[in-house]
Parts: C-alpha cells; sequence; structure tokens
C-alpha cells in the first residue's frame, strides 16, 4: 500500500466524462495549495506536458483487473485491461500528453487533457524527444478504431 497526494486540481474544460471529442479542449492545471508556484519553473520552455492523473469518480465496483472488450463493444477484442488504455483500470491512473498553452502563475493552460473538471494530478512532467520511441509504434486496428473521434472537435 502506499498514498500520493495531489500536487494540482483540473480546472474548467469538460465537466462529463464522456469518451470522444477532446480535440480543441483547454482546461487549467492548477497547483495544490502547499505546492509551491517555483516548482513549476522553466516549464514554459516546452511544448507539451505530461500529466499524471486519478481517475477519482471510477466506482471501485467497476475496476476491471482481466480482459473486457474497449469500450464494450462487441465488435472488438476481448484483451486484457494493460491492453488498453480504458479508465477501469486497477489503480485508475491516467496519463495524457498535452500542448502547455501557457502559464499563468500557479497555473498551466493546456490543451486536449482528457480529464474533467476537478480531477487530482499526481504529477506533471515536461516531455523530452529523447523519452519517445525511436522505430515505429505498432497497434491492432481496433485500437485504431477506438481512437478514430477521440482527438476530434465536438461538432
Amino acid at each position: 500500500m502506499f498514498e500520493v497526494e495531489p500536487i494540482a486540481y483540473v480546472r474548467g474544460g469538460r465537466s462529463d466524462p464522456e469518451d470522444d471529442f477532446w480535440g480543441g479542449t483547454r482546461c487549467r492545471v492548477e497547483l495544490a495549495d502547499g505546492v509551491p508556484m517555483d516548482s513549476l519553473d522553466g516549464i514554459e520552455d516546452f511544448s507539451h506536458v505530461e500529466i499524471v492523473f486519478l481517475f477519482d469518480r471510477v466506482d471501485k465496483a467497476r475496476i476491471v483487473t482481466g480482459a473486457r472488450r474497449p469500450r464494450n463493444n462487441p465488435d472488438w477484442p476481448l484483451v486484457g485491461i494493460f491492453a488498453q488504455r480504458g479508465k477501469n483500470r486497477p489503480n485508475r491512473i491516467g496519463c495524457s500528453i498535452v500542448r502547455l498553452i501557457e502559464r499563468e502563475g500557479r497555473s498551466l493552460v493546456v490543451g486536449e487533457l482528457d480529464a474533467i473538471e476537478g480531477t487530482p494530478v499526481l504529477d506533471i512532467k515536461p516531455v523530452f524527444r529523447d523519452y519517445l520511441p525511436e522505430e515505429p509504434i505498432r497497434q491492432p486496428d481496433w485500437s485504431r478504431e477506438v481512437m478514430r473521434d477521440y482527438w476530434a472537435a465536438r461538432e
């Protein structure tokens, strides 16, 4: 067992956890009380940051530890929870690489963070190209179908 404390919270943006249409969204990642503002110093020199957050509103009774069909779609294969990015994961941890639009004091304004208002943020990391894969990324066709409208803008 271990404990983590939120270092920030998502402010603004969407309030519903709908699966798709995150394109064009904007929100703030605001440091929690007690986290010093200078912990963000230099972050504005990066174009992207990785936000690690907690799916805090996922009912623990809905956690999946084995295999399931992504989004419960019968047309997609039965795959283990660690072979997909669904929110009903054992530790309910999510992470997203987002555009850093600007820093405003104790807050970062970011684009396309797929977390909702009030979501606890566990960590903020700058994106270094050196940590990204150099070789081509391989993924199954069903995962492309899952993501078809994920980053589309809401019409």
